[in-house]
């Protein structure tokens, strides 16, 4: 019952918006519906093209949202990229700038995702040509295109085909297509300047741009234009923000009498017991027998090298040091306290875009036109985070020696147990380092006893730092024109090509590591006196350079052949061959064995290319003034003789003019496995939190009764650490995936100025290419069972307190599948007015949402996972989720047709805290851990945009930004960012915000 309501109460919400908007005239909209009725006609003959068929000025029967700058301008959205991560449709695992910061395989890159499915089911365009995909890949596996390479500046509108596959511009188009339309033809100069900061004084931004064009197309024939910009953001920490933001520690986070857990190293629980004790960045030690790696002098506790160096303390009880078996703490005295999330989180990393642009169109004979592009742009993103660990998660499947007597080190699993050895030797002879040759270890204070000293702790003076650098290239050239007075042609070509720079720094080369133990050339008492040739020694630059490519040649010819009772018969044919390729290596390869690596950093790798030849044509054919069939075909071919016929079928009926417009699509889908799915060369690992349910039944069969993951009483560390690395293998046997979409709607325009328009779409894919549900294996392995075909599972070293317990997992390795079926179906609704309130006063309101009906996946064993108004996917989403909602509502006022006044209202809905792909059923709560009620919080935010037109020649505005300074929904368990969902929160998690800027044109 509490579900139901707490459901309900999501409706009511949205409801609540789309009252407030109409009441108070000022929360105003970037996107309509631009499909059905007089949206598509041309105004003054100007000629327009529609994305979503070949034929310009024709009434499309898929559903379009149309997004102009001037719309963005209205809602102070800066930038394209920020103006499309906030449609209404863009309701799947979409990757933000912000998510970048925070661990993501394709760091420093933006994603559209349509339909509450990936990334790589929506195609997005640059004038209706493809563009090259970023170097890296979602979750090293999915290619798409990178949001951050627009040009802001020369983009005029962007088209959203809300359909499914796309005959005119790609099968593989199956949630939808975002086709970025440029400026075709500038006169004169602009000039923009723009700045923004938060109510707090940071996350400051700062824009620039200017346009200079000369010539005109209609009177001489020609123009052209150049165009540069300029747009930083600042990085902003967790620090910055207020709780639980900005720690982590959610022990204050209470529901039911039942608190969070304090994720801080050494943190007090809310019961008095801190589950457990790890290593803060000051280095702690315990002695160790050589050569055996077992305890010396029963000796199991750490004790610090250095004290706590400034950090809090807590001294733990006699009882919570017995709970904590495997406990880093000493027999007695206090244990350092560190905040990770507070001293080194980062909500949004820096990021510095920067590029030009040029164009020229020109006409040829009397009516045809030639165009040449360029556009050079380059975006950079900077995040720095927490020193460095010396016992830290190496990447899957690379293990090391249990044992290496040379350096003294012994490796557990994926977790790794340093030893400083009894002496030291100069680098070079450490092999045979004795006490002959060598001398005492300064660092290791049982030197003198004969022992060696487990060493646990961070690098204090080793903080690491991640930086991309993207330079995008792209020309492109164009050619139409007619070819007799019923047929005209239009030939097209664009090349690409994009690299990528990453440069990570603070991280520790393993060998490295190992040598300046057995060296003693680091000082780990006072890390702070190790010079700057073994800090550079320890750690060096981990570099590398990806690159993508892309060329295209399109060609088509459209015409008249036939008048039909409602208007001449259209047909169009043509043909397009691509080459696309991209090379990723990996920052962090073993090609030398698993020592030459670093820790910590993903070693995923990608290679391939390909050429497809495609050939496609439409028709279009108004059998009566009232109806409009529209039929259109694709085929691809791929190599390895892969091809694939893709239809589609629409209509549109106006049974009454145009005042009510009815229109449906069917089309057929088809995308090729991609680069990361089928020809990874190094494979990728997320680690992911263990099935609770699982997990469970198993630790309290080994740790008695008082073990419950529940609350974590009375568990050692080994157990409440339990989660594992995740390991995807690429699958050269995958087959294509292929889809079926539906779209149906209805359009009113009852009176001029007014429209109301439904959707309802449902898609369908089959051979749907995932990750493995590894919950069979897990749970396999843990009853004792043989584990099933397909997976591999890869134990953790034992627990040295429980030495004869099963081990836990330390890593489950599968490739990607087939899955039998996903389906996803939903509804858009949509409300545009623009009308005169009085001679000098106009309104004008948009808005649209869309709701999730259904989205859920069936496993080729017949598992059903349905994710809709959850966290899953949880393994593609990143913890994201699926909500069911999501809308904007905005509504300006225009006076003078100077002053122009306009708000907009934010909705994004709750969800809950479950995830089917995480074991469990349907939105049952599983993946909370009982902190928080079952569903987060819906999330609702309001702008402010004020214009006014001084003159001609200048314009200036001012924006406030979530003008309630509401802060997103707590949120716990995303793993995207911080106690809050990356993609709900936005730019939310700003706060107020304000901006200001002045636009010039002469």
């Amino acid at each position: 019952m509490k579900k139901t309501q707490l459901k309900l109460r999501g409706g009511i919400a949205l409801s609540a918006v789309v009252l407030a908007g109409a009441l108070i005239a000022s929360p105003a909209m970037a996107q309509s519906d631009t499909t059905p009725a007089q949206a598509n006609e041309p105004a003054g003959g100007q000629e327009i093209v529609v994305t979503g068929t070949i034929f310009k000025n024709t009434v499309t029967p898929s559903p379009v949202t149309t997004i102009t700058t001037d719309n963005l301008d209205a809602r102070g959205i800066s930038t394209v990229q920020e103006g499309i991560q906030r449609i209404a449709a863009n309701n799947g695992p979409a990757l933000t700038n912000s998510f970048s910061a925070n661990g993501a395989f394709a760091a420093g890159a933006s994603a559209v995702s349509l339909r509450g499915l990936t990334t790589n089911s929506t195609l997005v365009l640059f004038d209706g040509m493809r563009a090259a995909y970023y170097p890296l890949a979602d979750d090293g596996t999915r290619n798409f295109v990178d949001l951050n390479t627009i040009p802001d500046d020369i983009v005029e509108r962007i088209d959203v085909l809300r359909d499914g596959a796309s005959s005119t511009y790609g099968a593989d188009a199956i949630a939808g297509v975002v086709n970025i339309i440029t400026k075709k033809n500038f006169k004169g100069l602009s000039a923009r300047g723009e700045t923004g900061i938060s109510s707090r004084g940071d996350a400051a931004q700062y824009r620039a741009s200017v346009t200079a064009g000369f010539g005109d197309l209609d009177s001489n024939g020609i123009n052209g234009y150049v165009s540069a910009f300029y747009y930083k953001q600042e990085m902003l920490k967790n620090a910055d923000r207020g709780y639980p933001y900005n720690t982590g520690d959610f022990s204050r986070i209470c529901f039911e009498g039942h608190c969070g857990s304090n994720g801080n190293t050494n943190g007090l629980q809310a019961d008095g017991y801190t589950g457990g004790f790890g290593a803060a960045t000051p280095f702690a030690v315990r002695p160790r027998n050589p050569g055996t790696g077992t305890a010396a002098n029963g000796i199991t506790r750490y004790t610090y090298l250095n004290g706590c160096q400034g950090l809090p303390t807590y001294t733990p009880t006699a009882a919570e040091l017995a709970l904590s078996q495997n406990a880093a703490a000493p027999a007695s005295g206090p244990v350092c306290v560190e905040d990770n999330v507070n001293r080194y989180g980062v909500i949004t990393p820096e990021i510095e875009r920067f590029g030009l642009s040029a164009r020229v169109t020109a006409r040829v004979g009397d009516s045809g036109e030639a165009y040449a592009a360029f556009n050079f742009l380059q975006s950079s993103s900077f995040v720095t985070g927490a020193p460095s660990t010396i016992r830290a998660n190496a990447p899957a499947p690379f293990y090391f020696p249990r044992y290496s007597t040379s350096a003294n080190v012994a490796y557990y699993g994926n977790n790794t147990v340093l030893q400083l050895p009894v002496y030291v030797c100069p680098r070079g002879t450490i092999a045979a380092c004795t006490a002959a040759n060598g001398t005492l270890n300064p660092n290791n204070p049982y030197a003198s006893q004969g022992y060696t000293a487990a060493i646990i702790g961070r690098l204090p003076n080793l903080s690491q730092q991640d930086q991309s650098r993207t330079r995008a290239y792209r020309a492109a050239l164009g050619i139409r024109g007619p070819i007799n007075d019923t047929f005209s042609y239009n030939v097209n070509a664009t090349a690409m090509h994009m690299d990528l720079l990453r440069k990570s720094n603070g991280y520790v080369y393993i060998q490295h590591l190992l040598d300046v133990i057995a060296d003693g050339s680091y000082n780990f008492i006072n890390p702070s006196a190790t010079s700057a040739a073994t800090m550079n020694y320890l750690s060096p630059e981990a570099r590398a350079t990806s690159t993508s490519d892309l060329a295209q040649v399109d060609a088509s010819i459209t015409g008249d052949v036939y008048q039909l009772p409602g208007g001449p018969l259209q047909v169009a044919f043509g043909g397009s061959i691509r080459y696309e390729a991209v090379d990723s290596p990996s920052l962090n390869s073993d090609i030398n064995g698993g020592t030459q690596r670093y820790f910590v950093l993903n070693g995923f790798a990608l290679k391939g290319n390909r050429t497809v030849y495609s050939l496609y044509g439409e028709i279009n054919a108004p059998i009566i003034k009232e109806l409009t069939i529209n039929g259109s075909g694709r085929y691809d071919r791929y190599p390895n003789g892969i091809d694939n016929f893709s239809p589609k079928i629409g209509a549109t009926f106006q049974p009454i003019g145009r005042f009510v417009t009815l229109r449906g699509t069917y089309s057929r889908g088809f995308r090729i496995p991609s680069f990361g799915e089928a020809n990874a060369t190094f494979p990728t690992t997320g680690y992911v939190n263990a099935n609770r349910a699982i997990y469970n039944d198993f630790f309290l069969k080994q740790y008695g009764a008082n073990c419950s993951l529940a609350t974590y009483t009375s568990c050692p560390t080994y157990v409440t650490g339990a989660s594992y690395g995740a390991t995807s293998l690429s699958n050269p046997n995958l087959k294509p995936e292929k889809s079926e979409s539906f779209t149906g709607g209805i359009t009113l325009d009852p009176i001029r100025g007014l429209r109301l328009s439904f959707e309802y779409y449902n898609i369908r894919k089959t051979n749907v290419i995932t990750t493995a549900n590894n919950g069979p294996a897990i749970a396999a392995y843990y009853a004792g069972q043989a584990v099933p075909a397909g997976y591999t599972i890869i134990p953790d070293a034992p627990d040295v307190n429980n030495p004869n317990a099963l081990p836990r997992i330390a890593f489950v390795q599968s490739g990607f599948i087939n899955a039998n079926t996903l389906k996803t179906s939903g509804l858009d609704f949509s409300v545009d007015l623009n009308t005169p309130l009085t001679d000098n006063i106009r309104l004008m309101t948009n808005a649209e949402a869309t709701y999730i009906l259904k989205l859920e996946t069936v496993y080729p064993d017949g598992t059903i996972e349905r994710y809709d108004g959850t966290l899953g996917n949880y393994n593609l989403t990143a913890g994201t989720g699926t909500p069911k909602w999501k809308g904007t509502w905005t509504t300006s006022l225009e006076f003078f047709s100077k002053y122009t006044l306009t708000g907009t209202a934010n909705y994004f809905d709750g969800y809950d805290l479950s995830a089917m792909d995480q074991g469990g059923d349907y939105k049952d709560c599983g993946l909370n851990d009982g902190s928080l009620p079952c569903r987060v919080k819906s999330y609702i935010t309001f702008d402010l945009n004020a214009t006014a037109k001084v003159n001609d020649r200048l314009t200036l505005y001012g924006t406030m930004q979530n003008v309630f300074n509401r802060m997103p929904p707590i949120d716990t368990v995303t793993y995207g960012a911080n106690a809050y969902n990356a993609v709900q929160g936005g730019e939310g998690i700003y706060g107020r915000y304000f901006k200001m800027g002045a636009k010039l044109s002469f």
